[in-house]
Protein backbone atom coordinates (compact mmCIF):
# COMPACT_ATOMS: atom_id res chain seq x y z
CA UNK A 1 0.00 0.00 0.00
CA UNK A 2 1.31 3.37 -0.80
CA UNK A 3 2.46 6.13 1.59
CA UNK A 4 0.74 9.52 1.51
CA UNK A 5 0.41 12.62 3.31
CA UNK A 6 -1.67 11.12 5.53
CA UNK A 7 0.53 8.82 7.01
CA UNK A 8 3.10 11.21 7.48
CA UNK A 9 3.22 13.42 11.30
CA UNK A 10 5.48 15.71 13.16
CA UNK A 11 6.83 14.83 16.50
CA UNK A 12 5.62 17.98 19.01
CA UNK A 13 8.07 19.09 21.31
CA UNK A 14 6.12 16.59 23.91
CA UNK A 15 6.75 13.67 21.80
CA UNK A 16 3.28 13.32 20.41
CA UNK A 17 2.88 12.78 17.15
CA UNK A 18 0.28 14.83 15.23
CA UNK A 19 -0.70 14.37 11.45
CA UNK A 20 0.96 16.17 8.75
CA UNK A 21 -2.04 17.24 7.73
CA UNK A 22 -5.31 18.43 9.16
CA UNK A 23 -8.83 18.94 8.28
CA UNK A 24 -10.28 22.71 9.14
CA UNK A 25 -13.99 23.30 10.11
CA UNK A 26 -13.78 27.01 10.64
CA UNK A 27 -17.09 28.67 8.83
CA UNK A 28 -19.34 25.11 8.98
CA UNK A 29 -21.25 26.55 11.60
CA UNK A 30 -24.54 23.49 11.30
CA UNK A 31 -23.56 20.83 13.64
CA UNK A 32 -25.44 18.34 10.90
CA UNK A 33 -22.91 19.58 8.49
CA UNK A 34 -19.86 19.63 10.62
CA UNK A 35 -20.64 16.20 11.28
CA UNK A 36 -20.95 14.91 8.01
CA UNK A 37 -17.97 16.90 6.80
CA UNK A 38 -15.99 15.64 9.39
CA UNK A 39 -16.92 11.95 9.05
CA UNK A 40 -16.52 11.89 5.25
CA UNK A 41 -12.91 13.79 5.96
CA UNK A 42 -11.86 10.75 8.07
CA UNK A 43 -13.14 8.64 5.91
CA UNK A 44 -11.38 10.06 2.86
CA UNK A 45 -8.01 9.39 5.18
CA UNK A 46 -7.70 12.32 7.25
CA UNK A 47 -6.52 11.68 11.17
CA UNK A 48 -6.43 15.18 11.94
CA UNK A 49 -9.11 17.14 12.59
CA UNK A 50 -9.44 21.16 13.98
CA UNK A 51 -12.39 22.88 15.67
CA UNK A 52 -12.80 25.84 18.18
CA UNK A 53 -15.00 26.92 20.91
CA UNK A 54 -15.85 30.13 18.51
CA UNK A 55 -16.99 28.03 15.62
CA UNK A 56 -19.88 26.76 17.68
CA UNK A 57 -19.66 23.30 16.08
CA UNK A 58 -18.00 21.20 18.46
CA UNK A 59 -20.78 19.19 18.80
CA UNK A 60 -21.23 18.23 15.21
CA UNK A 61 -17.39 17.66 14.82
CA UNK A 62 -17.60 15.17 18.08
CA UNK A 63 -20.47 13.54 16.62
CA UNK A 64 -18.11 13.21 12.90
CA UNK A 65 -15.53 11.75 15.20
CA UNK A 66 -17.72 9.30 16.68
CA UNK A 67 -19.05 8.36 13.89
CA UNK A 68 -16.40 7.45 11.68
CA UNK A 69 -15.86 4.36 11.69
CA UNK A 70 -12.41 4.57 12.97
CA UNK A 71 -10.78 4.36 16.66
CA UNK A 72 -10.65 7.13 18.66
CA UNK A 73 -6.95 7.15 19.78
CA UNK A 74 -6.29 7.24 15.77
CA UNK A 75 -7.50 10.46 15.14
CA UNK A 76 -6.13 13.42 16.85
CA UNK A 77 -8.45 15.98 17.42
CA UNK A 78 -7.96 19.91 18.15
CA UNK A 79 -10.24 23.00 19.77
CA UNK A 80 -9.29 26.05 20.95
CA UNK A 81 -10.12 28.08 24.17
CA UNK A 82 -11.96 31.11 22.79
CA UNK A 83 -9.68 33.79 22.18
CA UNK A 84 -12.07 36.31 24.77
CA UNK A 85 -11.25 34.09 27.76
CA UNK A 86 -8.37 35.94 29.83
CA UNK A 87 -8.60 34.35 33.16
CA UNK A 88 -8.75 31.59 34.97
CA UNK A 89 -11.76 30.39 36.64
CA UNK A 90 -13.56 30.88 32.77
CA UNK A 91 -10.88 28.75 31.01
CA UNK A 92 -11.40 26.27 33.12
CA UNK A 93 -15.37 26.33 32.68
CA UNK A 94 -14.70 26.56 29.19
CA UNK A 95 -12.04 23.09 28.68
CA UNK A 96 -15.13 21.72 30.26
CA UNK A 97 -17.04 22.60 28.07
CA UNK A 98 -15.31 21.98 25.12
CA UNK A 99 -14.78 18.22 26.53
CA UNK A 100 -18.99 17.64 27.07
CA UNK A 101 -19.67 19.56 23.65
CA UNK A 102 -17.02 17.13 21.72
CA UNK A 103 -18.32 14.47 23.85
CA UNK A 104 -14.80 12.85 23.85
CA UNK A 105 -12.97 11.51 27.12
CA UNK A 106 -9.96 13.45 26.17
CA UNK A 107 -8.76 16.46 23.75
CA UNK A 108 -5.74 15.64 21.74
CA UNK A 109 -4.89 19.35 21.50
CA UNK A 110 -5.99 22.59 23.19
CA UNK A 111 -4.43 25.75 21.77
CA UNK A 112 -5.63 29.61 23.08
CA UNK A 113 -7.10 30.72 20.12
CA UNK A 114 -5.89 34.40 19.68
CA UNK A 115 -3.36 36.10 22.41
CA UNK A 116 -5.97 38.84 22.41
CA UNK A 117 -9.75 39.44 22.23
CA UNK A 118 -11.08 39.67 18.88
CA UNK A 119 -12.11 43.30 19.34
CA UNK A 120 -9.09 44.03 20.67
CA UNK A 121 -6.86 42.72 18.09
CA UNK A 122 -5.08 45.37 16.47
CA UNK A 123 -4.99 46.95 19.48
CA UNK A 124 -1.78 47.21 21.63
CA UNK A 125 -2.51 45.51 25.02
CA UNK A 126 -0.68 42.22 24.36
CA UNK A 127 -3.05 40.47 27.70
CA UNK A 128 0.25 38.78 29.14
CA UNK A 129 -1.81 38.04 31.95
CA UNK A 130 -4.71 36.93 30.77
CA UNK A 131 -3.08 34.91 28.62
CA UNK A 132 -1.06 33.11 31.50
CA UNK A 133 -4.22 32.56 33.54
CA UNK A 134 -5.59 30.65 30.61
CA UNK A 135 -2.43 28.88 30.38
CA UNK A 136 -2.22 27.67 33.52
CA UNK A 137 -5.91 26.32 33.06
CA UNK A 138 -4.74 24.59 29.91
CA UNK A 139 -1.59 22.71 31.81
CA UNK A 140 -3.59 21.87 34.57
CA UNK A 141 -6.26 20.03 32.40
CA UNK A 142 -2.64 18.19 30.74
CA UNK A 143 -1.64 16.85 34.17
CA UNK A 144 -5.74 15.68 34.84
CA UNK A 145 -5.43 13.67 31.69
CA UNK A 146 -8.13 15.83 29.89
CA UNK A 147 -5.85 17.22 27.31
CA UNK A 148 -2.83 15.61 25.34
CA UNK A 149 -0.83 18.65 24.01
CA UNK A 150 -1.67 22.65 24.00
CA UNK A 151 -0.73 25.26 21.84
CA UNK A 152 -1.49 28.49 20.79
CA UNK A 153 -3.17 30.66 18.14
CA UNK A 154 -2.05 33.73 16.05
CA UNK A 155 0.62 34.54 18.68
CA UNK A 156 3.68 36.75 18.07
CA UNK A 157 6.84 36.12 19.12
CA UNK A 158 6.47 38.69 22.07
CA UNK A 159 3.42 36.40 22.64
CA UNK A 160 4.91 33.81 22.65
CA UNK A 161 8.09 34.99 24.83
CA UNK A 162 5.36 35.66 27.63
CA UNK A 163 4.73 32.11 27.56
CA UNK A 164 8.19 30.31 27.19
CA UNK A 165 9.39 32.89 30.43
CA UNK A 166 6.06 32.57 32.59
CA UNK A 167 4.69 29.00 31.94
CA UNK A 168 5.39 25.61 32.94
CA UNK A 169 4.56 23.31 29.98
CA UNK A 170 5.90 24.61 26.63
CA UNK A 171 3.64 25.18 23.58
CA UNK A 172 3.96 22.83 21.14
CA UNK A 173 2.09 24.41 18.33
CA UNK A 174 1.51 27.90 16.89
CA UNK A 175 -1.43 28.07 14.33
CA UNK A 176 -1.05 31.06 12.07
CA UNK A 177 -1.94 32.54 8.86
CA UNK A 178 0.15 31.47 6.54
CA UNK A 179 0.01 30.71 2.47
CA UNK A 180 1.91 31.48 -0.62
CA UNK A 181 2.12 35.41 -0.77
CA UNK A 182 1.64 35.43 3.19
CA UNK A 183 4.12 33.81 5.35
CA UNK A 184 5.54 35.09 8.58
CA UNK A 185 8.97 33.87 8.19
CA UNK A 186 10.61 35.77 11.56
CA UNK A 187 7.75 34.20 13.29
CA UNK A 188 8.62 30.77 11.36
CA UNK A 189 12.33 31.08 12.01
CA UNK A 190 11.45 31.86 16.01
CA UNK A 191 8.81 28.72 16.46
CA UNK A 192 11.90 26.60 15.27
CA UNK A 193 14.52 27.68 17.34
CA UNK A 194 12.22 26.89 20.17
CA UNK A 195 11.17 23.55 18.80
CA UNK A 196 7.31 24.95 18.08
CA UNK A 197 5.66 23.40 15.58
CA UNK A 198 3.69 26.09 13.22
CA UNK A 199 0.48 25.02 11.91
CA UNK A 200 -1.00 27.21 8.77
CA UNK A 201 -4.75 28.17 8.54
CA UNK A 202 -6.57 29.64 5.62
CA UNK A 203 -3.80 27.90 3.29
CA UNK A 204 -5.76 28.97 0.17
CA UNK A 205 -5.74 32.47 1.53
CA UNK A 206 -9.41 32.16 1.36
CA UNK A 207 -9.12 31.18 -2.24
CA UNK A 208 -8.17 34.76 -3.15
CA UNK A 209 -4.14 32.89 -4.31
CA UNK A 210 -6.27 30.84 -6.44
CA UNK A 211 -6.89 34.36 -9.15
CA UNK A 212 -2.97 34.72 -9.21
CA UNK A 213 -1.85 33.74 -12.93
CA UNK A 214 1.79 33.15 -12.11
CA UNK A 215 0.91 30.67 -9.62
CA UNK A 216 -1.15 28.86 -12.12
CA UNK A 217 1.90 29.02 -14.30
CA UNK A 218 4.23 27.27 -11.89
CA UNK A 219 1.07 24.78 -10.62
CA UNK A 220 1.18 24.18 -14.61
CA UNK A 221 4.37 22.60 -14.76
CA UNK A 222 3.94 20.35 -12.05
CA UNK A 223 0.87 19.47 -12.99
CA UNK A 224 -0.87 19.92 -9.96
CA UNK A 225 -3.42 22.73 -8.74
CA UNK A 226 -2.96 25.68 -7.21
CA UNK A 227 -3.95 24.28 -4.17
CA UNK A 228 -2.00 21.26 -4.12
CA UNK A 229 0.80 23.79 -4.87
CA UNK A 230 -0.35 25.72 -1.79
CA UNK A 231 -0.27 22.74 0.29
CA UNK A 232 3.27 21.53 -0.85
CA UNK A 233 4.65 24.57 -0.49
CA UNK A 234 3.64 24.92 3.22
CA UNK A 235 4.73 21.60 3.85
CA UNK A 236 8.47 22.16 2.43
CA UNK A 237 8.61 24.97 5.18
CA UNK A 238 7.69 22.15 7.42
CA UNK A 239 4.47 23.92 8.41
CA UNK A 240 0.94 21.60 9.08
CA UNK A 241 -1.55 23.10 6.56
CA UNK A 242 -5.14 22.88 7.76
CA UNK A 243 -7.11 22.77 4.43
CA UNK A 244 -11.12 23.37 4.90
CA UNK A 245 -13.93 22.12 2.29
CA UNK A 246 -17.15 20.54 2.19
CA UNK A 247 -16.15 18.74 -1.19
CA UNK A 248 -14.78 15.20 -1.19
CA UNK A 249 -13.55 15.29 -4.01
CA UNK A 250 -11.54 18.65 -3.03
CA UNK A 251 -10.85 17.14 0.14
CA UNK A 252 -8.90 14.28 -1.69
CA UNK A 253 -7.51 16.44 -4.19
CA UNK A 254 -6.07 18.71 -1.02
CA UNK A 255 -4.32 15.71 0.02
CA UNK A 256 -2.65 14.50 -3.12
CA UNK A 257 0.49 16.20 -2.81
CA UNK A 258 2.97 13.57 -4.15
CA UNK A 259 5.20 16.04 -5.77
CA UNK A 260 8.59 18.25 -4.76
CA UNK A 261 8.45 22.02 -5.46
CA UNK A 262 12.05 22.93 -6.38
CA UNK A 263 14.55 24.89 -4.48
CA UNK A 264 14.41 27.70 -7.59
CA UNK A 265 10.35 27.42 -7.51
CA UNK A 266 10.47 27.72 -3.96
CA UNK A 267 12.51 31.05 -3.96
CA UNK A 268 10.28 32.18 -6.27
CA UNK A 269 6.59 31.17 -4.64
CA UNK A 270 8.62 32.87 -1.05
CA UNK A 271 8.85 36.38 -3.08
CA UNK A 272 5.03 36.60 -4.02
CA UNK A 273 3.12 38.94 -1.90
CA UNK A 274 -0.76 40.01 -1.32
CA UNK A 275 -2.74 40.88 1.35
CA UNK A 276 -6.36 41.34 -0.33
CA UNK A 277 -8.40 38.57 1.17
CA UNK A 278 -11.76 40.61 -0.38
CA UNK A 279 -14.92 39.77 1.57
CA UNK A 280 -12.93 37.85 4.28
CA UNK A 281 -10.76 41.30 4.74
CA UNK A 282 -13.36 42.98 7.57
CA UNK A 283 -11.69 39.79 9.66
CA UNK A 284 -9.29 40.54 12.35
CA UNK A 285 -6.76 37.93 11.68
CA UNK A 286 -6.69 39.26 7.76
CA UNK A 287 -5.88 42.73 8.76
CA UNK A 288 -9.56 43.84 9.41
CA UNK A 289 -11.34 45.31 13.01
CA UNK A 290 -14.51 44.23 14.73
CA UNK A 291 -15.48 47.84 16.12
Amino acid sequence: MNMTIFDETYKLNNGVEIPKIGFGTWMITDNDDAAQAVKTAIQVGYRHIDTAEAYENEVGVGRGVRDSGVRREDIFVTTKLAGEIKDYDDAVAAIDQSLADLGLNYIDMMIIHSPKPWVDFQKEDRFFAGNLAAWRALEEAVDAGKIRTIGVSNFDEVDLQNILDNGRIKPAVDQVLAHIGNVPFGLFDYAKQHDIQIEAYSPFGHGEMLKNPNLQQIADKYGVSVPQLGIRYLLQLDALPLPKTLSEDHMRHNATVDFTISDDDMALLKQVTFNDYGEFSGFPVFGGTLD
